[in-house]
């Protein structure tokens, strides 16, 4: 399995009228609200669950379809919106799969950047509360549904933060290595470069 950091391939010029985007409240007001409504829909509707319904089955399944409405927003519109990042997966000719993360920033709202982190990086914190309750109050039923959702938002988790910090770290790799080369080098050259013999020259007095 690989992995890359690629820029996305639109044309990346800020169009005439958008130069202030990065300083208004939202650009993206609605993709705001669909970005949170669902994850803390699924998450209010888990704990609200046994006080509207003795069922189970209709419990598991309503919170499965907020997650599965969630996480296909959230991979596929509001991260390549909000924050100018995208990832996502391919299988090439031999059969290899391929991660792709792409990252463009140059556009991201603060306002909406921040939102878009808080509710990605909370969630995840908040299923995993739920989980450690499960855990140790044998709920062996509604454990299997909460490492459902920890796999959901986990995965956006981990593909936007790859997104945002793997390019940095890449770039960072490759100058560590080169500068690693380029020392080498000179040592080398330092320690088993012979130093050529001195020449002599024949002078006379007219």
């Amino acid at each position: 399995m690989n992995s890359a950091t690629v820029p996305l391939l639109d044309d990346d010029t800020i169009a005439f009228g958008e130069e202030d985007n990065a300083n208004k409240q939202f650009v993206h007001p609605y993709i705001v609200f669909f970005h949170l409504i669902f994850r803390s829909s699924a998450i209010v509707v888990y704990i609200l669950c046994g006080w509207f319904s003795d069922s189970f089955i209709a419990s598991f399944v309503l919170v499965i379809l907020l997650l599965s409405a969630d996480f296909w927003t959230v991979k596929n519109i509001s991260g390549r919106l909000l924050v100018g990042l995208r990832w996502w997966n391919y299988v090439d000719d031999d059969g290899k799969s391929h991660w792709v993360f792409e990252s463009k920033q140059n556009r991201v709202n603060r306002n909406e950047s921040r939102l878009f982190w808080l509710g990605l990086i909370l969630c995840p914190m908040i299923w995993s509360g739920f989980f450690i309750i499960c855990l140790f109050g044998l709920k062996f039923k509604w454990m299997l549904l909460v490492l459902i959702a920890l796999t959901l938002t986990g995965a956006n988790l981990y593909g936007y933060v790859k997104c945002k910090f793997g390019a940095k770290e890449n770039l960072k790799s490759a100058t560590t290595d080169f500068v690693k080369k380029q020392i080498l080098q000179n040592a080398t050259s330092f320690m088993f470069t012979q130093p050529a013999p001195p020449t002599t020259s024949n002078t006379g007095v007219v």
